[in-house]
């Protein structure tokens, strides 16, 4: 099997896995010079068709032809791996910011800088999101994060204004719990939903993930648990994902529920629930919002330099002010570059507290690389145990350091 320079890497990461490498059949047929492959996860025909529309606007004026390989999201990693074996990696890579540490280990992708692919004009929180050890290979043309929503009916007439504070939040949620309608609603499911609703709590509070014991953590796990414990959330929350916390919010069986902006097009779909947006609680006046930062990264992987030229230049034009601007608003994220974002913000006020987070969000794995999945099942496992009653916060959160210190998984359902 001839393999084409700069997969090694990868291919090494690849035959790790004795269930890739079962799969191997052979080498990948010589790639058509004038077509650009893109791996993503635009599995959904909307969002498929919506991405070959900027995918052709880019490419046509450079005289090339974009191809996409879409798979469901949790696959991507696994196909790139097999890609990498057979020869065939794409030109793009497009993978969830929490994965691309894994793939920048490998040494297999190209840093962005030595393609001229810059990150100037970028937000910190985007950068951070593609990077791994200081070094960029991923550049995101959208980025999501977690805001809090509202029912401005319930709130109006309880003569409430959104909670800005612990505090608040606490007060106004158990003021707006009345019969089948609990105040606040949000997933604390055992798995990367719930992790990341828990996020901002944690980070704002001042939580370390190589502590999360810490005094910042456990006050954050004992505002959820005062919140479930005190009648204003559900205890059905340690089984909702972020999409059943939606659904609840739309049934009116919440009044204000922690999410994102890819429930914008649900939400502005229905006349049921008249809605507003309003940044994170945090857990006093003056503090700053660190809410998760999330969307995919787009990165290159090394192989022939001409190729990797091409996939370079249609990285540059989708991420040009005018294109991030148009595809955020396409898919209700807030572009990267600060101007774009601005300009979102300008466009968009209903949506402006996501603009704002998003400018002071931070990536799950900027401190902790590749061990952020054993760190995400141990945060998991933690509010699981507190939420159930299994354990207090403070000795959840004491199991949950040892298990991220000894690298142990698979706790969060124990």
């Amino acid at each position: 099997m001839h393999l084409r320079q700069g997969h090694g890497p990868l291919l090494a990461m690849a035959v790790a896995g004795a269930a890739v490498a079962s799969v191997l059949t052979g080498c990948a047929a010589d790639a058509d010079p004038g077509t650009v492959t893109v791996l993503n996860s635009a599995t959904d025909t909307a969002e498929h068709e919506a991405n070959q529309q900027f995918f052709d606007r880019c490419a046509k004026p450079l005289g090339l032809k974009v191809e996409q390989i879409s798979v469901p999201a949790p696959q991507v990693a696994t196909k790139a791996l097999r890609m990498a074996s057979s020869d065939s990696l794409p030109d793009i890579l497009e993978l969830d910011g929490s994965e691309l540490p894994q793939f920048a280990e490998t040494g297999g992708l190209r840093p962005l800088d030595e393609l001229g692919v810059t990150t100037g004009g970028l937000t910190g929180s985007a950068v951070s999101l593609g990077s791994h050890e200081g070094t960029v290979y991923g550049v995101a043309r959208s980025v999501n994060s977690l805001a809090l929503f509202y029912n401005t009916r319930l709130l109006a007439e309880a003569g409430l204004e959104p909670p800005a504070t612990w505090d608040e939040l606490r007060a106004t949620a158990a003021a707006l719990t009345r019969g089948d309608t609990y105040g606040m609603a949000f997933s604390a499911s055992p798995d990367a939903d719930g992790v990341y609703q828990f996020l901002p709590f944690f980070w704002s509070a001042g939580g370390d993930e190589s502590r999360l014991d810490g005094e910042a953590g456990v006050a954050a796990l004992q505002l959820w648990r005062d919140l479930v414990e005190g009648g204003s959330a559900s205890r059905a929350v340690v089984n909702w994902n972020q999409q059943d916390v939606n659904d609840q919010f739309l049934a009116g069986r919440a009044a204000m529920m922690v999410n994102g902006p890819w429930q914008v097009p649900s939400l502005s779909g229905q006349d049921e629930v008249d809605w507003a947006v309003a940044s994170i609680p945090v857990p006093a006046a003056g503090r700053k919002p660190v809410p998760p930062i999330g969307g995919t990264v787009m990165t290159v992987p090394k192989g022939d330099g001409e190729r990797e030229k091409r996939a370079a230049g249609i990285l540059t034009c989708l991420n040009s002010e005018r294109n991030q601007l148009a595809w955020a608003e396409r898919v209700n994220n807030v572009p990267t570059r600060a101007a774009a974002a601005r300009a979102y913000r300008e466009r968009h006020p209903e949506l402006a507290a996501f603009a704002d987070l998003v400018a002071t969000a931070r990536s799950r794995t900027s401190e902790v690389g590749t061990r952020w999945p054993v760190v995400q099942d141990a945060i998991a496992g933690a509010f699981q145990s507190a939420l159930t009653g299994r354990a207090g916060p403070r000795q959840a959160l004491e199991r949950a350091q040892r298990q991220a210190g000894t690298g142990e998984q698979g706790a969060a359902g124990r």
